[in-house]
């Protein structure tokens, strides 16, 4: 099976530790920081992790790509330890394994993918996706399986990621579009961390729309929207993607406002604490995350994740600002109708 490629020598050249000390979840010197972590490589007990919220924050922290959030969860699942209740990590086992339920699409070389998560049925159409609107792929089959890092189940990616790979590869997709950014991130972080050869390119979606914002652009019209954007947990091992963001906004006028919760600092949705951590947790986290929105003066706050969205859009209503995805984002600037998904939200509110 696939072993993390972890360099210990990468880790004891490096004066600080940042994976640790920027961790905005664990208080912790650069001196305990450093002890903690010599624990956690020699597969000692470490305070640590038991206090990882998996928020994925410290793989973007590593100065030097060691994987350091890897290294956390296979120390996790070696020792027993579950950031989450038992019956949930069970749930998501027997409900995510591939057993030849699938869908495709007509496809082409170059093909969307859905991974398991139905939402995008509602947002990948129009304009923007009428190159590769029904070459598509869904299903157990082509899961990503990314979602165990939040429960310390490193075991069955590296077990299952090779099938998935292969799957994709049967197919004949060369070019992968990636809707999510736990698919981008595992064929761009977790398959290359653990030694899996990816034989297709995979793409970020915010490459794909920047590229297509460009083709369309006599028809872009400067939206001159104040924006908070809610970065999520999976972008942290992805953050060379996040200046696509930046360069999204800038082509359809809309200003990122600058606030305390984003960027490096960023909290996630928090509701994979709510399960491991507790409600007290979460609500802070979250609470804090949509004051932040508030005080910046954003009209809207745009969403990437899904499972964000879920979590937190309704609470962003309920404050009175207005969630929306970037993928709708991107259809206001061409002059194109919402999704069913935002036109039901703003309907409700």
């Amino acid at each position: 099976m696939p072993q993390l490629q972890f360099d210990k020598d990468k880790c004891a050249k490096c004066k600080s530790v940042p994976c640790l000390t920027k961790c905005q979840y664990i208080s912790i010197d650069n001196a305990s920081a450093k002890t903690e972590w010599h624990k956690v490589i020699n597969g000692e007990n470490s305070f640590v992790l038991k206090a990882c919220t998996t928020c994925y924050a410290c793989e973007e922290y590593c100065p030097s790509g060691n994987h350091p959030f890897y290294m956390i969860v296979d120390r996790q699942e070696e020792k027993g330890i579950l950031p989450a209740p038992r019956p949930i990590v069970t749930m998501w086992v027997n409900q995510c394994q591939p057993v030849g339920k699938f869908m495709v699409g007509l496809l082409q070389e170059k093909a969307l993918s859905y991974c398991l998560l139905p939402h995008f049925n509602t947002l990948a159409h129009g304009k923007l996706f009428e190159d590769i609107e029904y070459s598509v792929i869904f299903g157990q089959e082509f899961f990503c399986n990314a979602v165990f890092l939040h429960y310390a189940r490193t075991s069955l990616i590296r077990e299952r990621l090779p099938v998935i790979i292969e799957n994709i590869k049967k197919q004949g997709i060369k070019e992968l579009v990636c809707l999510h950014d736990e698919c981008y991130a595992t064929y761009a972080s977790i398959a290359p961390a653990y030694g899996i050869e990816v034989p297709f390119k995979a793409v970020h979606y915010f490459e794909y729309l920047l590229e297509r914002l460009n083709k369309l652009k006599s028809q872009v019209k400067p939206l001159n929207l104040k924006v908070a954007y809610q970065r999520n947990c999976s972008t942290r091992l992805i953050p060379q993607v996040d200046h696509f963001v930046d360069d999204i906004f800038s082509t359809i006028g809309v200003q990122r406002l600058n606030r305390q919760y984003d960027k490096q600092k960023a909290l996630c949705c928090a509701e994979v604490f709510r399960m491991g951590m507790g409600p007290d947790l979460a609500d802070d986290v979250q609470k804090r995350n949509l004051d932040d929105m508030l005080e910046s003066g954003a009209e809207y706050v745009v969403f990437n994740c899904p499972a964000c969205w879920d979590s937190l859009a309704d609470k962003v209503a309920a404050r009175g600002l207005k969630p929306i995805h970037m993928i709708d984002l991107c259809k206001l600037a061409i002059g194109e109708a919402q999704s069913l998904q935002l036109a039901k939200m703003e309907a409700e509110v």
